[in-house]
């Protein structure tokens, strides 16, 4: 799929007439219109850096923050080498939007390996603007290749759901990474009465379809993933077994609120942690638990019983816990749990900035941060500073509505306090962005809902309750709990 030499000679001059067009003002007192020059930076890589076990027949792939000129990324200026040995390749670049390169090596790595991938100020965006300095990463491969097809683990809307909103976009999230070169508007692709113009986005593991308008009211729309030689690949070039498809059927109304914040693998989890998930008894959650880098030790409180297959574990009692629970050591069998885990944590990571990042909000500063005993509608809320809940709020919205709520410090609900959720609100569609260095406090006997993302940790004391996921970069406390995952 390397697309180097069939960059059209169309497409070159489309970009040089836009340069003309901004030229003047490029370093120019003139009266023309200002160009922002700035240089490209890159956003993610995969394989991760620092990145072990990697498949030895695995690609290498970095994504930028904006369109590249492909004639510049070339073998010279995005390299593969171990030590000083270059591994040869061949490079691609995503032709839709340009922002995915990826270098193939023309044979397997060798096993257990570190290797180092390089991108030069070579490479320039469409506007000519190079790096400010190269960026490297490394990564160690394992002792084998990886040969499993891809699967598609879950998907929004949901199959066979109804209702779905005007304005909604369409996910699918993967079993594994996937090659986002192979991640494109014709593998993945929607269509009603007829086939649906939109855009192809990938970010972690999940692909996103955005239609470039509205659907259409009361039809029934069927979203597909190609397999084959030119559908979708994983990392290791492994397609689809076979066609990825289901369908949905839109209402008549649009959703409120701005986009949902796509949790990718990591909404598989009730409880997901990097370093701590604890509990005292009494404790109840429904669905499964995962902590990594963090081993099974660090799952306190749940008298872990090891399932045979090595890959998950079952708690003691059995009432704890509905579910699994993962911990990054469980790799004996050739148990694909450490890599899943890895995904997840990459994944709530990417979810968290995605949340962060949502600029225009609808709601700045409200309350001084203390939201007690307010009606919430569906918008984008920003604080800076910490949020205080010391009586009932009411979140009301429908069951399509979003709610994203930012906030710089940390998040504190007093005790017998309640989100009320009003309308047909759900708990899914609601999202608790924490960046303060405490985190989130849930008081005793309160009634939590929503998604929390949190950069340090989330602690539920005495019998409070949470309708949602506790997803922490830290640790994640229980002192006699209900966790309750909500429906999809």
């Amino acid at each position: 799929m390397n697309i180097l030499n069939t960059f059209t000679l169309s497409a070159r001059q489309s970009m040089m007439i836009l340069m003309v067009f901004f030229g003047g003002c490029l370093g120019s007192s003139g009266g023309g219109i200002p160009v922002v020059i700035s240089a490209p930076t890159i956003t993610a890589v995969m394989p991760t850096s620092g990145a072990t076990v990697v498949p030895q027949n695995s690609s290498v792939n970095a994504t930028f923050n904006k369109a590249l000129d492909p004639s510049t990324v070339t073998i010279a200026t995005f390299t593969l080498s171990q030590g000083t040995t270059p591994v040869a390749g061949h490079l691609a670049t995503v032709p839709s939007l340009g922002k995915v390169a990826a270098f193939y090596p023309t044979s397997n790595l060798m096993a257990n390996t570190v290797y180092t991938a390089t991108v030069t100020t070579g490479v320039k965006d469409a506007l000519g603007n190079a790096f400010a300095g190269n960026y490297s990463w490394s990564f160690t491969t394992g002792p084998a290749t990886d040969l499993a097809a891809p699967t598609v683990g879950s998907v929004t809307p949901l199959n066979s759901a109804t209702g779905v909103a005007l304005n909604s976009s369409v996910n699918a999230t993967f079993s594994k990474s996937m090659d986002p070169i192979t991640i494109t508007s014709s593998t993945f692709t929607l269509a009603g009465t007829s086939p649906v113009s939109g855009s192809v986005s990938y970010a972690g593991t999940t692909a996103t379809f955005h239609p470039t308008s509205n659907l259409a009211a009361n039809v029934l729309y069927t979203a597909t993933i190609t397999s084959g030689a030119s559908g979708a690949k994983d990392m290791q070039s492994n397609a689809l077994a076979s066609n990825y498809t289901w369908s949905f059927t839109t209402g008549a109304a649009l959703a409120a609120g701005p986009a949902p914040v796509n949790l990718g693998t990591a909404g598989n989890y009730a409880i997901l942690a990097e370093t701590l998930v604890s509990t005292s008894s009494g404790t109840a959650i429904t669905g499964d638990v995962g902590i990594s880098p963090a081993a099974a030790t660090y799952i306190q409180g749940f008298s872990l019983t090891l399932n045979q297959s090595g890959c998950f574990s079952s708690p003691t009692p059995s009432t704890l816990v509905t579910g699994k629970l993962y911990a990054a050591d469980y790799n004996t069998n050739g148990c694909p749990t450490p890599a899943n885990l890895t995904t997840a944590i990459g994944d709530m990571m990417i979810a968290y900035t995605d949340a962060a990042g949502r600029t225009l909000p609808d709601h700045t500063e409200l309350g001084a941060g203390d939201i007690s005993g307010l009606t919430l509608t569906p918008g984008l809320y920003k604080w800076g500073t910490g949020v205080l809940i010391n009586t009932d709020v009411t979140l009301s919205g429908g069951p399509n509505d979003v709610w994203i709520f930012q906030i710089s410090g940390n998040l504190t609900m007093a005790s017998a306090t309640h989100m009320i959720l009003a309308g047909g609100a759900l708990p899914k569609n609601i999202f608790w962005q924490v960046g303060g260095g405490v985190g989130v406090a849930i008081g005793t006997t309160a009634d939590f809902e929503g998604v929390i993302l949190a950069a340090k940790a989330i602690t539920l004391n005495t019998g409070a309750t949470g309708n949602g996921r506790l997803l922490a970069q830290t640790a994640v406390t229980l002192l006699s709990n209900a966790v309750t995952q909500p429906a999809p």
